[in-house]
């Protein structure tokens, strides 16, 4: 990961020694920290502005207080995330972004395209609407993985045992070749299969191998491992043979299904992102 550029999506909430923690590791990489505060800018009041000739455009005053204090707010952490990066010598950028709910995702994906991977924040998760549209924003509208649950961020640059959960969907794939920096880096990697279809048009004789050989090419320890879920969902095993290993970090490709899905019905994805004992990487 030497070089990279990491995108890092924070709020004006995020506590400066959290933001610290997540500087020092990536000045240790070393790497470029691409830094995004996001905030949500309160939606105008359109159904309130009375049209000419039929009525006075008018304003809410409230609404213009909101957005005076989200502004002064979002300046103040841009100027305490520029003081930080000077202390902690780190090559950075800040940029700030105040918009209505719906179209933070496009700015943040915006700004994830020549990034390597992004980083969200656990402080944007008190605020659901922010961190789901900087979740959705890199997985949907952005060619790179994002890093959830890692408050200092250990296993960047030195992961002991990551574990892939792995099938033969196009997710899986990517979320395996966005995360193979990591996966090189590791002590050992643990390739995971799940009530796999070992069929020639399933999932292959022996599911887990052909990417374990791939791996291994790249320097990889590999080991590959076929559960059985047992009745349990798939995201209980998961995280359950996760710990059973050790593992550090989990890889997974996300949203196989649809994501209207999984906001209905629950999923794999759902569990994992809602989850915050597990440190997780996704790529869609």
């Amino acid at each position: 990961m030497k070089n990279s550029t990491i995108l890092l999506v924070i709020g004006t909430a995020t506590p400066l020694t959290t933001l610290a923690q997540k500087l020092e590791t990536i000045r240790a990489i070393p790497a470029h920290a691409a830094i995004v505060i996001v905030a949500e800018m309160p939606v105008f009041s359109y159904y309130a502005v009375g049209v000419e000739p039929f009525g006075t455009p008018d304003i809410s005053p409230e609404w213009q207080q909101q957005v005076t204090a989200t502004k002064a707010a979002l300046h103040a952490k841009e100027t305490e995330v520029e003081t930080l990066l000077q202390q902690h010598e780190l090559s950075g950028d800040v940029t700030t972004v105040a918009a209505e709910p719906g179209t933070i995702a496009d700015h943040v994906a915006r700004r994830a395209m020549l990034c390597d991977m992004a980083w969200i924040d656990e402080s944007l998760r008190p605020s659901k609407m922010l961190f789901k549209q900087a979740l959705y924003g890199v997985l949907f509208q952005s060619p790179v993985g994002v890093l959830l649950n890692t408050p200092n961020g250990n296993v960047l640059p030195d992961p002991k045992r990551v574990f892939v959960a792995w099938n033969t969907q196009l997710q899986a794939a990517r979320a395996v070749q966005q995360a193979l920096p990591l996966l090189r880096a590791a002590d050992e990697v643990i390739i995971g299969t799940f009530d796999p279809v070992m069929t020639e048009f399933g999932e292959g004789e022996d599911p887990g191998v052909d990417v374990a050989q791939w791996l291994t090419h790249h320097g990889c320890n590999v080991t590959v491992q076929q559960y059985p879920s047992g009745g349990q969902t798939l995201s209980h095993c998961i995280m359950e043979r996760a710990k059973e290993t050790g593992a550090d970090l989990i890889v997974m490709g996300a949203y196989e299904h649809s994501k209207a899905r999984e906001a209905i019905f629950g999923g794999t994805t759902r569990t994992l992102v809602e989850q915050t004992d597990q440190p997780v990487f996704l790529a869609h």
